[in-house]
């Protein structure tokens, strides 16, 4: 999965620019994000958003499917056709897409979410139709063989055995706690995938897969950067709008019910050198007031060093070194996924502090949320820790940042001009509203712990 992406996204939840240059803006201030809006008759959603302050355009497709429904007993699947569309398309061969875009000076990259699967690049502003024309080919068709088909399955299977079966905490928190969490299959399974699943995948599996969702009804094209929009028009019409119009199938349900009793897993960690725990609470839904002060809430009480949990667990506890998380924070951030998700944290401990005492501190913090509102002055600052890295991660990446935000503003809301009242919504949020959210989403009965356990022989085994 692309960690590109990853800290981009992650970006949301760190405040970059100085809080006292954020700060000294008037309160009215706030995201003000050209956007043109418009649909091909084929049902591709476009948004164009020019910025002309670099020579550089990027252009993003993302596709309303993620591991989150992929197909049962093809776990992993989402992200093994991730890899499949580079093997090469009708008129670019196997990896040619990529030697295309690096040989005219651009980056490229893709990824696998809950909710989407997304491909952008960023090329020199003169070469933006070129990769439109590029994106376009292989949104009409791919060259999906059994041998590169083959050939993926093996580089995923690798990535699975490298980057979680055998790394220490491999799988924790991002998988086990979701799969620990909720009780709907599309939910909980294991998406970065189990080797059988994965090695299953047959030809036919991944035709379909392309037929079924790889449909321009199926995407949103966004495109950022220094571009004339006529121009830009033109193209998107020239290259995308005779693609099939072929509709996708009915998204399946992936509601989870009202939590009533806390969960908990604990498994042994043969690589891990200390104990870790992790704990989370299902999230209100997306777009709500309550999920505005979620989004606060993450700020008061998990981001940064003034964050209530650093302060508790840190500073005065000493349990650990730092303190992660928020909201889908494994995986992207509070704004790019369109289902159930977690609003969670995580430590790596020593021995000698048990899960008990530290979850005893945890709720100590969130009491305090329950118990008493808070002042406006902590709202004050929380939105300013939230702006500054919303604001840094909009200027990253040649646009990307901005392209993720309107892709899923699009994909999810049908309304990408929804990124130009992000900040308007937090600062809704009041007082009473954060403590009457603390208490129906902070409770016990809605979270729930994953424990990490160390083997005596693999913690004594480290370096001495």
């Amino acid at each position: 999965m692309n960690k590109v992406l990853s800290r981009l996204t992650g970006a949301f939840a760190i405040a970059v620019f100085s809080i006292a240059s954020v700060a000294a803006q008037p309160k009215t201030a706030g995201i003000n994000v050209p956007v043109t809006y418009y649909k091909l008759p084929n049902g591709l959603k476009v948004v164009l958003s020019p910025d002309g302050s670099a020579p550089l355009a990027a252009v993003a497709v993302y596709y309303n499917i993620g591991f989150r429904i992929e197909p049962r007993n093809r776990t992993g699947f989402a992200h093994l056709f991730e890899h499949l569309m580079f093997q090469g398309s009708k008129n670019l061969g196997k990896m040619e897409y990529i030697k295309l875009v690096e040989s005219n000076g651009g980056v490229l990259n893709g990824s696998t979410r809950f909710d989407f699967t997304n491909y952008f690049a960023v090329v020199p502003s003169h070469k933006l139709e070129t990769l439109l024309w590029a994106e376009a080919d292989r949104m009409r068709g791919l060259d999906i063989t059994q041998e590169n088909l083959k050939n993926q399955q093996g580089v995923v299977g690798n990535e699975v055995k490298v980057n979680v079966l055998n790394q220490p905490y491999g799988t924790f928190p991002w998988i086990d706690m979701p799969m620990t969490a909720f009780t709907n299959w599309y939910n909980s399974h294991n998406f970065y995938g189990d080797l059988k699943d994965i090695e299953a995948a047959t030809l036919d599996d991944s035709k379909d897969f392309f037929n079924k969702w790889y449909s321009p009804k199926n995407a949103v094209l966004v495109v950022t950067g220094d571009f004339e929009e006529k121009d830009a028009k033109a193209w998107v019409d020239k290259y995308f709008a005779k693609l099939s119009a072929a509709a996708p199938d009915p998204l399946p349900d992936i509601t989870e019910p009202r939590q009533t009793e806390e969960r908990s897993m604990t498994r042994t960690d043969k690589l891990a050198k200390k104990p870790a725990v992790g704990f989370g609470w299902q999230m209100p839904k997306r777009g709500t007031p309550e999920y505005y002060a979620m989004g606060l809430i993450d700020q008061i009480m998990l981001q940064g060093e003034d964050s209530l949990l650093y302060q508790e667990l840190v500073k005065k506890k000493a349990y650990t070194s730092g303190v992660g998380g928020g909201i889908n924070a494994y995986l992207g951030s509070m704004f790019n996924y369109n289902g159930p998700m977690l609003f969670s944290a995580d430590l790596i401990h020593d021995e000698k502090f048990s899960p008990k005492e530290i979850l005893a501190s945890v709720d100590t913090v969130v009491e305090g949320l329950q118990n008493k509102p808070v002042e406006q002055a902590t709202i004050d600052r929380a939105i300013v820790k939230l702006r500054s890295g919303l604001y840094d991660t909009m200027q990253q990446f040649g646009g990307v940042g901005r392209a993720d935000l309107l892709a899923c503003f699009a994909l999810f809301d049908d309304k990408p001009e929804n990124i130009n009242q992000i900040e308007a919504n937090f600062r809704k949020v009041t007082p009473a509203l954060i403590q009457a959210t603390a208490k129906e989403y902070l409770r016990k009965t809605n979270r729930t712990i994953v424990m990490i356990n160390v083997e005596t022989a693999a913690a004594e085994g480290g370096v001495q």
